[in-house]
C-alpha cells in the first residue's frame, strides 16, 4: 500500500513559506547542541534528547533532514502526559517558535494559524471577536498542531467530537520534505489526526470556530449519590447540554462508591448577564494563584488525605443549582489558575490513566472502578464522561460510550500490575486507553484497542521509509 496523498494538494513551498529549505536547523536550548532532559506532564518517563526550535517553515525542514539517525518528533507545550513528544538520543522539535495567527475571517469564524499558537493564544485573539475555540481538553496550554496531533476531546464530544472535525485543512511537512495541503477525507488527513505526530511536522492549520455572545458559561451542578445515580442521568440528560463532566470519588466505598459531582453548562447568552456584565461580556481575564513549589514530598498524596479531600469536596457541592455564571477558565481550565500543579505529586511523578469502553459496557466501568477503589489509587482528579458519535481518525482515542480518566501517584506500590490488568479488562471490553497520556502501555495490547492499527502502520511504513519520525512512544509501542 503506498501513502494515498491523492486527495491532497503537494506543493514547493513558496516565498511566503521561506522556501530556503537547505538552511540550517534551528538552535538548541543553550545553542551548544547538547542534549537535555525531556519529559511528559506526568513526569514518570524521562529521556534526553536535542532540543531544536525551528522558528520558520524553513527551519523546522532543516531540523528534520538534519536530525541523525535516531530521528525527530515534534512537540508543542509538553501537556501529553506521557511520552509522546520525547525522542531518546534523537531530536524533539520545540514548535512553539512557529506561533503566528495568519488571518482570522471573524464573518464566518475561521482562523488560519502556525501549528505552535495555543489554545490560549485564539481564546484571547477570538473571544473579544464572538468566536470560541470548537473543542478544548482541560488546559488551554496546548498547542493546535498537539491538539491536532493528540486529537484532542473535551466536554462536548456527546456534541460536537474531537478537534480534527473542526480542522478544514492542514499544512504538513512529511519526510521526504515535501509540503502537503492535507483535506479532511484523505488517508493522510485520518492517519495524521490522532497520528501523535509520526506521520510528519503539522505547520499550520484552517479551523472552524464556535460562535458566542459572551465569555461567561451557565452552569448546572448536582450531586450524584452514587455511580448507578451518575450514568443514568449522563444517559438520560445529556442532550441538553453542550458541555458535560462528572467528578467521580474514586475512594468511597459500599453505598456511596462513585459519588459524583456533575457540571453542565453552555456558553451563557447575552441576555443571561446581569446590566453591568453586558457592557464588556467578552473579556478573558484568567485568574492565576500562586505556583506549587518544587520538592513536593512523595507521598503527600496519601490515601487517607485524598478519602478526606474527596468527601469534603462532595460535601461542599450544592445537591442541585441551576444557570450559574463562571469563567469559561473556570469552567474548562480550573487547574491552569495554578502553575505546575503537577508538581503536587511529588518527585515521582504521576500517571494520568483514561479508558473507553462502548455503550452497552456500563458493567465494565463498574467493575474498573470498584477495583480502582478496592486497590486504594489515591486520585482526587478522577472525571467520567460520555463520548458522542467516533471520529475518522485511524489512532483517535474516542469511541461512542464511556471514559474514565483518573490521576495516580506513580509511587504507589504495585501500580505498574495493577494498570496492566485494568489494560486487559479494558480491551476484553471492546475499550481502549489514551495515547496521548499514555507512558506504560504494552505493545501486545494496542491492536486489540486499535482495530486500524495495521492500516496506520502502512500508511506511515510507505510515507517515512527511513524512519524520520519516531517519538519514545512509537518505539516503545512499534507504532
Amino acid at each position: 500500500m503506498s501513502a494515498d496523498c491523492s486527495a491532497t494538494h503537494r506543493q514547493r513551498p513558496s516565498d511566503a513559506h521561506e522556501s530556503a529549505l537547505g538552511g540550517a536547523p534551528g538552535t538548541t536550548d543553550e545553542d551548544d547542541g547538547l542534549p537535555v532532559a525531556v519529559t511528559g506532564w506526568g513526569r514518570t518517563a524521562p529521556s534526553a534528547a536535542l532540543l531544536v526550535h525551528p522558528r520558520s517553515y524553513a527551519e523546522t525542514a532543516a531540523a528534520v533532514r538534519h536530525c541523525g539517525a535516531r530521528g525527530s518528533i515534534a512537540r508543542g507545550l509538553g501537556r501529553a502526559y506521557g511520552d509522546a513528544a520525547q525522542n531518546a538520543g534523537g531530536a524533539v522539535l520545540d514548535m512553539t517558535g512557529l506561533d503566528r495567527i495568519r488571518s482570522i475571517d471573524a464573518e464566518a469564524g475561521i482562523v488560519v494559524c502556525d501549528a505552535g499558537v495555543s489554545l490560549h493564544r485564539l481564546m484571547e485573539v477570538l473571544l473579544p471577536l464572538g468566536w470560541f475555540v470548537p473543542v478544548t481538553p482541560g488546559t488551554r496550554h496546548v498547542t493546535v498542531g498537539g491538539a491536532i496531533g493528540a486529537d484532542i476531546h473535551g466536554k462536548n464530544h456527546h456534541v460536537s467530537g474531537t478537534f480534527s472535525r473542526h480542522v478544514l485543512s492542514m499544512e504538513l511537512l512529511t519526510a521526504d520534505g515535501g509540503l502537503h495541503t492535507v483535506l479532511p477525507g484523505t488517508e493522510l488527513f485520518d492517519a495524521t489526526t490522532g497520528g501523535m505526530g509520526l506521520t510528519g511536522v503539522i505547520l499550520s492549520a484552517t479551523v472552524q470556530l464556535h460562535r458566542v455572545e459572551t465569555s461567561l458559561m451557565s452552569v448546572d451542578t448536582a450531586r450524584a449519590t452514587d455511580l448507578d445515580d451518575l450514568m443514568a442521568r449522563l444517559a438520560s440528560t445529556d442532550h441538553r447540554y453542550r458541555y458535560s463532566v462528572a467528578w467521580v470519588d474514586l475512594l468511597a466505598r459500599g453505598g456511596a462508591t462513585g459519588r459524583s459531582v456533575l457540571t453542565r453548562g453552555d456558553h451563557a447568552p447575552l441576555e443571561a448577564l446581569p446590566p453591568r456584565g453586558r457592557r464588556r461580556p467578552l473579556t478573558f481575564r484568567p485568574r492565576q494563584l500562586p505556583a506549587v513549589p518544587g520538592g513536593v514530598p512523595t507521598g503527600l498524596l496519601g490515601r487517607a488525605s485524598v478519602a478526606a479531600f474527596n468527601a469534603l469536596w462532595y460535601r461542599k457541592a450544592p445537591r442541585s443549582r441551576v444557570g450559574e455564571l463562571q469563567k469559561i477558565s473556570a469552567f474548562f481550565h480550573p487547574l491552569d489558575g495554578v502553575p505546575h500543579w503537577n508538581r503536587v505529586y511529588g518527585r515521582d511523578g504521576f500517571v494520568q490513566y483514561q479508558f473507553v469502553v462502548g455503550h452497552g459496557q456500563e458493567e465494565a466501568v463498574h467493575r474498573i472502578a470498584g477495583r480502582i477503589a478496592r486497590h486504594g489509587c489515591p486520585s482526587f482528579l478522577a472525571v467520567l464522561k460520555r463520548f458522542g458519535q467516533g471520529d475518522p481518525g485511524w489512532l483517535s482515542f474516542p469511541m461512542p460510550g464511556w471514559t474514565l480518566a483518573l490521576d495516580i501517584p506513580a509511587g504507589l506500590p504495585g501500580l505498574g500490575a495493577f494498570l496492566d490488568e485494568l489494560d486487559e479488562e479494558v480491551a476484553a471490553a471492546g475499550g481502549r486507553v489514551y495515547l496521548a497520556k499514555d507512558s506504560r502501555l504494552r505493545p501486545e495490547m494496542l491492536a486489540a484497542m486499535y482495530p486500524q492499527l495495521d492500516r496506520f502502520r502502512e500508511l506511515r511504513a510507505a510515507l517515512d521509509p527511513g524512519g524520520v519520525f519516531v517519538s519514545d512512544l512509537s518505539r516503545r509501542l512499534s507504532l
